[in-house]
């Protein structure tokens, strides 16, 4: 009868016992660490993507007195500086470092600066005349952020 006792406690604790083991707690630290090492870069993109909109946007009262200008006086060598447009240049910020008019293209250079990961790079519009209207035409210095 002894025998049949301890049977039955052993038995109970084999039962009693719960938890993770070994193998399965690496399992899912390995997991954790492969969608980490996705996660990551995908997010430090997502970051440089949100900061340089705030370059993007800088570009957008310059255009709109280009835009202006062009509709006044029907031509873009008449437009293409900040004294014929009568616009200042957006202002310095945390992300932004200078927004230039270039002179005989009319195109608008924004610069960011090198705060965070963007490493001074640039955003431009390039303005085309068709139909006496203007189309413009953005190119950025890193192509994957425009």
């Amino acid at each position: 009868m002894n025998t049949k006792v301890n049977r039955m406690m052993n038995k109970s604790k084999m039962n009693n016992a719960k938890g993770f083991t070994l193998i399965e707690l690496m399992i899912v630290v390995a997991i954790i660490g492969i969608l980490a090492a996705i996660a990551l870069p995908a997010y430090q993109q997502y970051t440089k993507k949100a900061s340089f909109s705030e370059v993007k946007q800088a570009v957008s009262g310059l255009k709109t007195a280009v835009d202006v200008c062009f509709a006044e006086n029907n031509s873009l060598t008449a437009c293409d500086t900040i004294a014929e447009v009568g616009e200042a240049a957006a202002g310095s910020s945390t992300y932004v470092a200078s927004v230039t008019l270039t002179e005989t293209t009319a195109a608008i250079v924004a610069t960011a600066t090198a705060a965070g990961s963007l490493n001074a790079e640039t955003y431009t519009i390039t303005p085309t005349a068709a139909n006496n209207r203007l189309t413009w035409a953005p190119t950025c210095s890193d192509t994957t952020l425009c």
